[in-house]
């Protein structure tokens, strides 16, 4: 009996290929779930994209910038130049930066007159340039919980969808009467694709969040660490010490 019900499961599934027999089997609610993680993994691999050319332009770009700031002679050169760096985060904390130090150096007329800054001013312009940096981070940052939740949630939702599956199944079977393997393999295989959907948007969402991640930390130490420099050179160079 065993061999003659596997037989006809294995008739049943050479007539076409794995994947469109298992789609035909599958409920409505299975299949809804399949196009909902279908478009969670267009999503998903649309913030990877996005991301990964966001930080290999920002990366370039910042890698230009540094070069230049540093081969300045006053850490007010590139500001004066009125040089445009359009999406580097260099730029625009060095930016901020400059117009707050640039304000406190003008006089009542608007031009530059005063040749130190007071503590107390310096200290907001170093405030301006933390803040812009936390922004910077925020800014590559974002779209990054779209990953955290595709590899946290896309599991569960296919988990959901092979209970829910397997249910069905064995409502069929017990209502029909019939617990042969012909009877419950199709039900059971329909079912079981909601978890494989679910892995296939997990997996890869979560190597490109972690991988993600990992590089948004060493661009936030270097905005850190260009932050501190640009501070230390407009202090050494217009920081009042009476």
């Amino acid at each position: 009996m065993m061999h003659s019900s596997l037989g006809v499961v294995v008739g049943a599934v050479s007539g076409q290929s794995d994947l469109p027999y298992i789609w035909n089997q599958a409920t409505i609610e299975a299949k809804a779930i399949i196009v909902f993680l279908l478009c969670f993994s267009i999503i998903a691999w649309s913030v990877i994209g996005y991301k990964v050319l966001q930080m290999r332009r920002a990366k370039r770009l910042n890698y230009y910038f540094n070069e230049e700031f540093r081969s300045q002679k006053a850490v007010l050169d590139i500001f004066d130049r009125k040089l445009q760096v359009e999406g580097c985060p260099l730029y625009v904390v060095y930016q901020t930066g400059c117009v707050q130090l640039d304000a406190r150096l003008k006089g009542p007329g608007g031009e530059r007159r005063k040749q130190n800054v007071s503590l107390k001013n310096m200290e907001h312009v170093k405030r301006a340039v933390e803040n812009v940096v936390a922004q910077e981070s925020l800014n590559l940052e974002s779209g990054l919980i779209w990953l955290s939740v595709a590899a946290s949630g896309a599991p569960f939702i296919g988990l959901l969808g092979t209970v829910w599956g397997v249910m069905s199944a064995f409502a069929g079977i017990a209502q029909s009467g019939s617990a042969t393997l012909a009877a419950m393999a199709p039900g059971v295989a329909a079912a079981l694709i909601t978890t494989v959907a679910g892995l296939l948007v997990a997996i890869p969402s979560m190597f490109g969040y972690n991988w993600l991640v990992h590089n948004l930390r060493a661009f936030t130490v270097g905005l850190d660490n260009f932050a501190q420099e640009l501070v230390s050179k407009m202090e050494s160079e217009y920081l009042d010490e009476e």
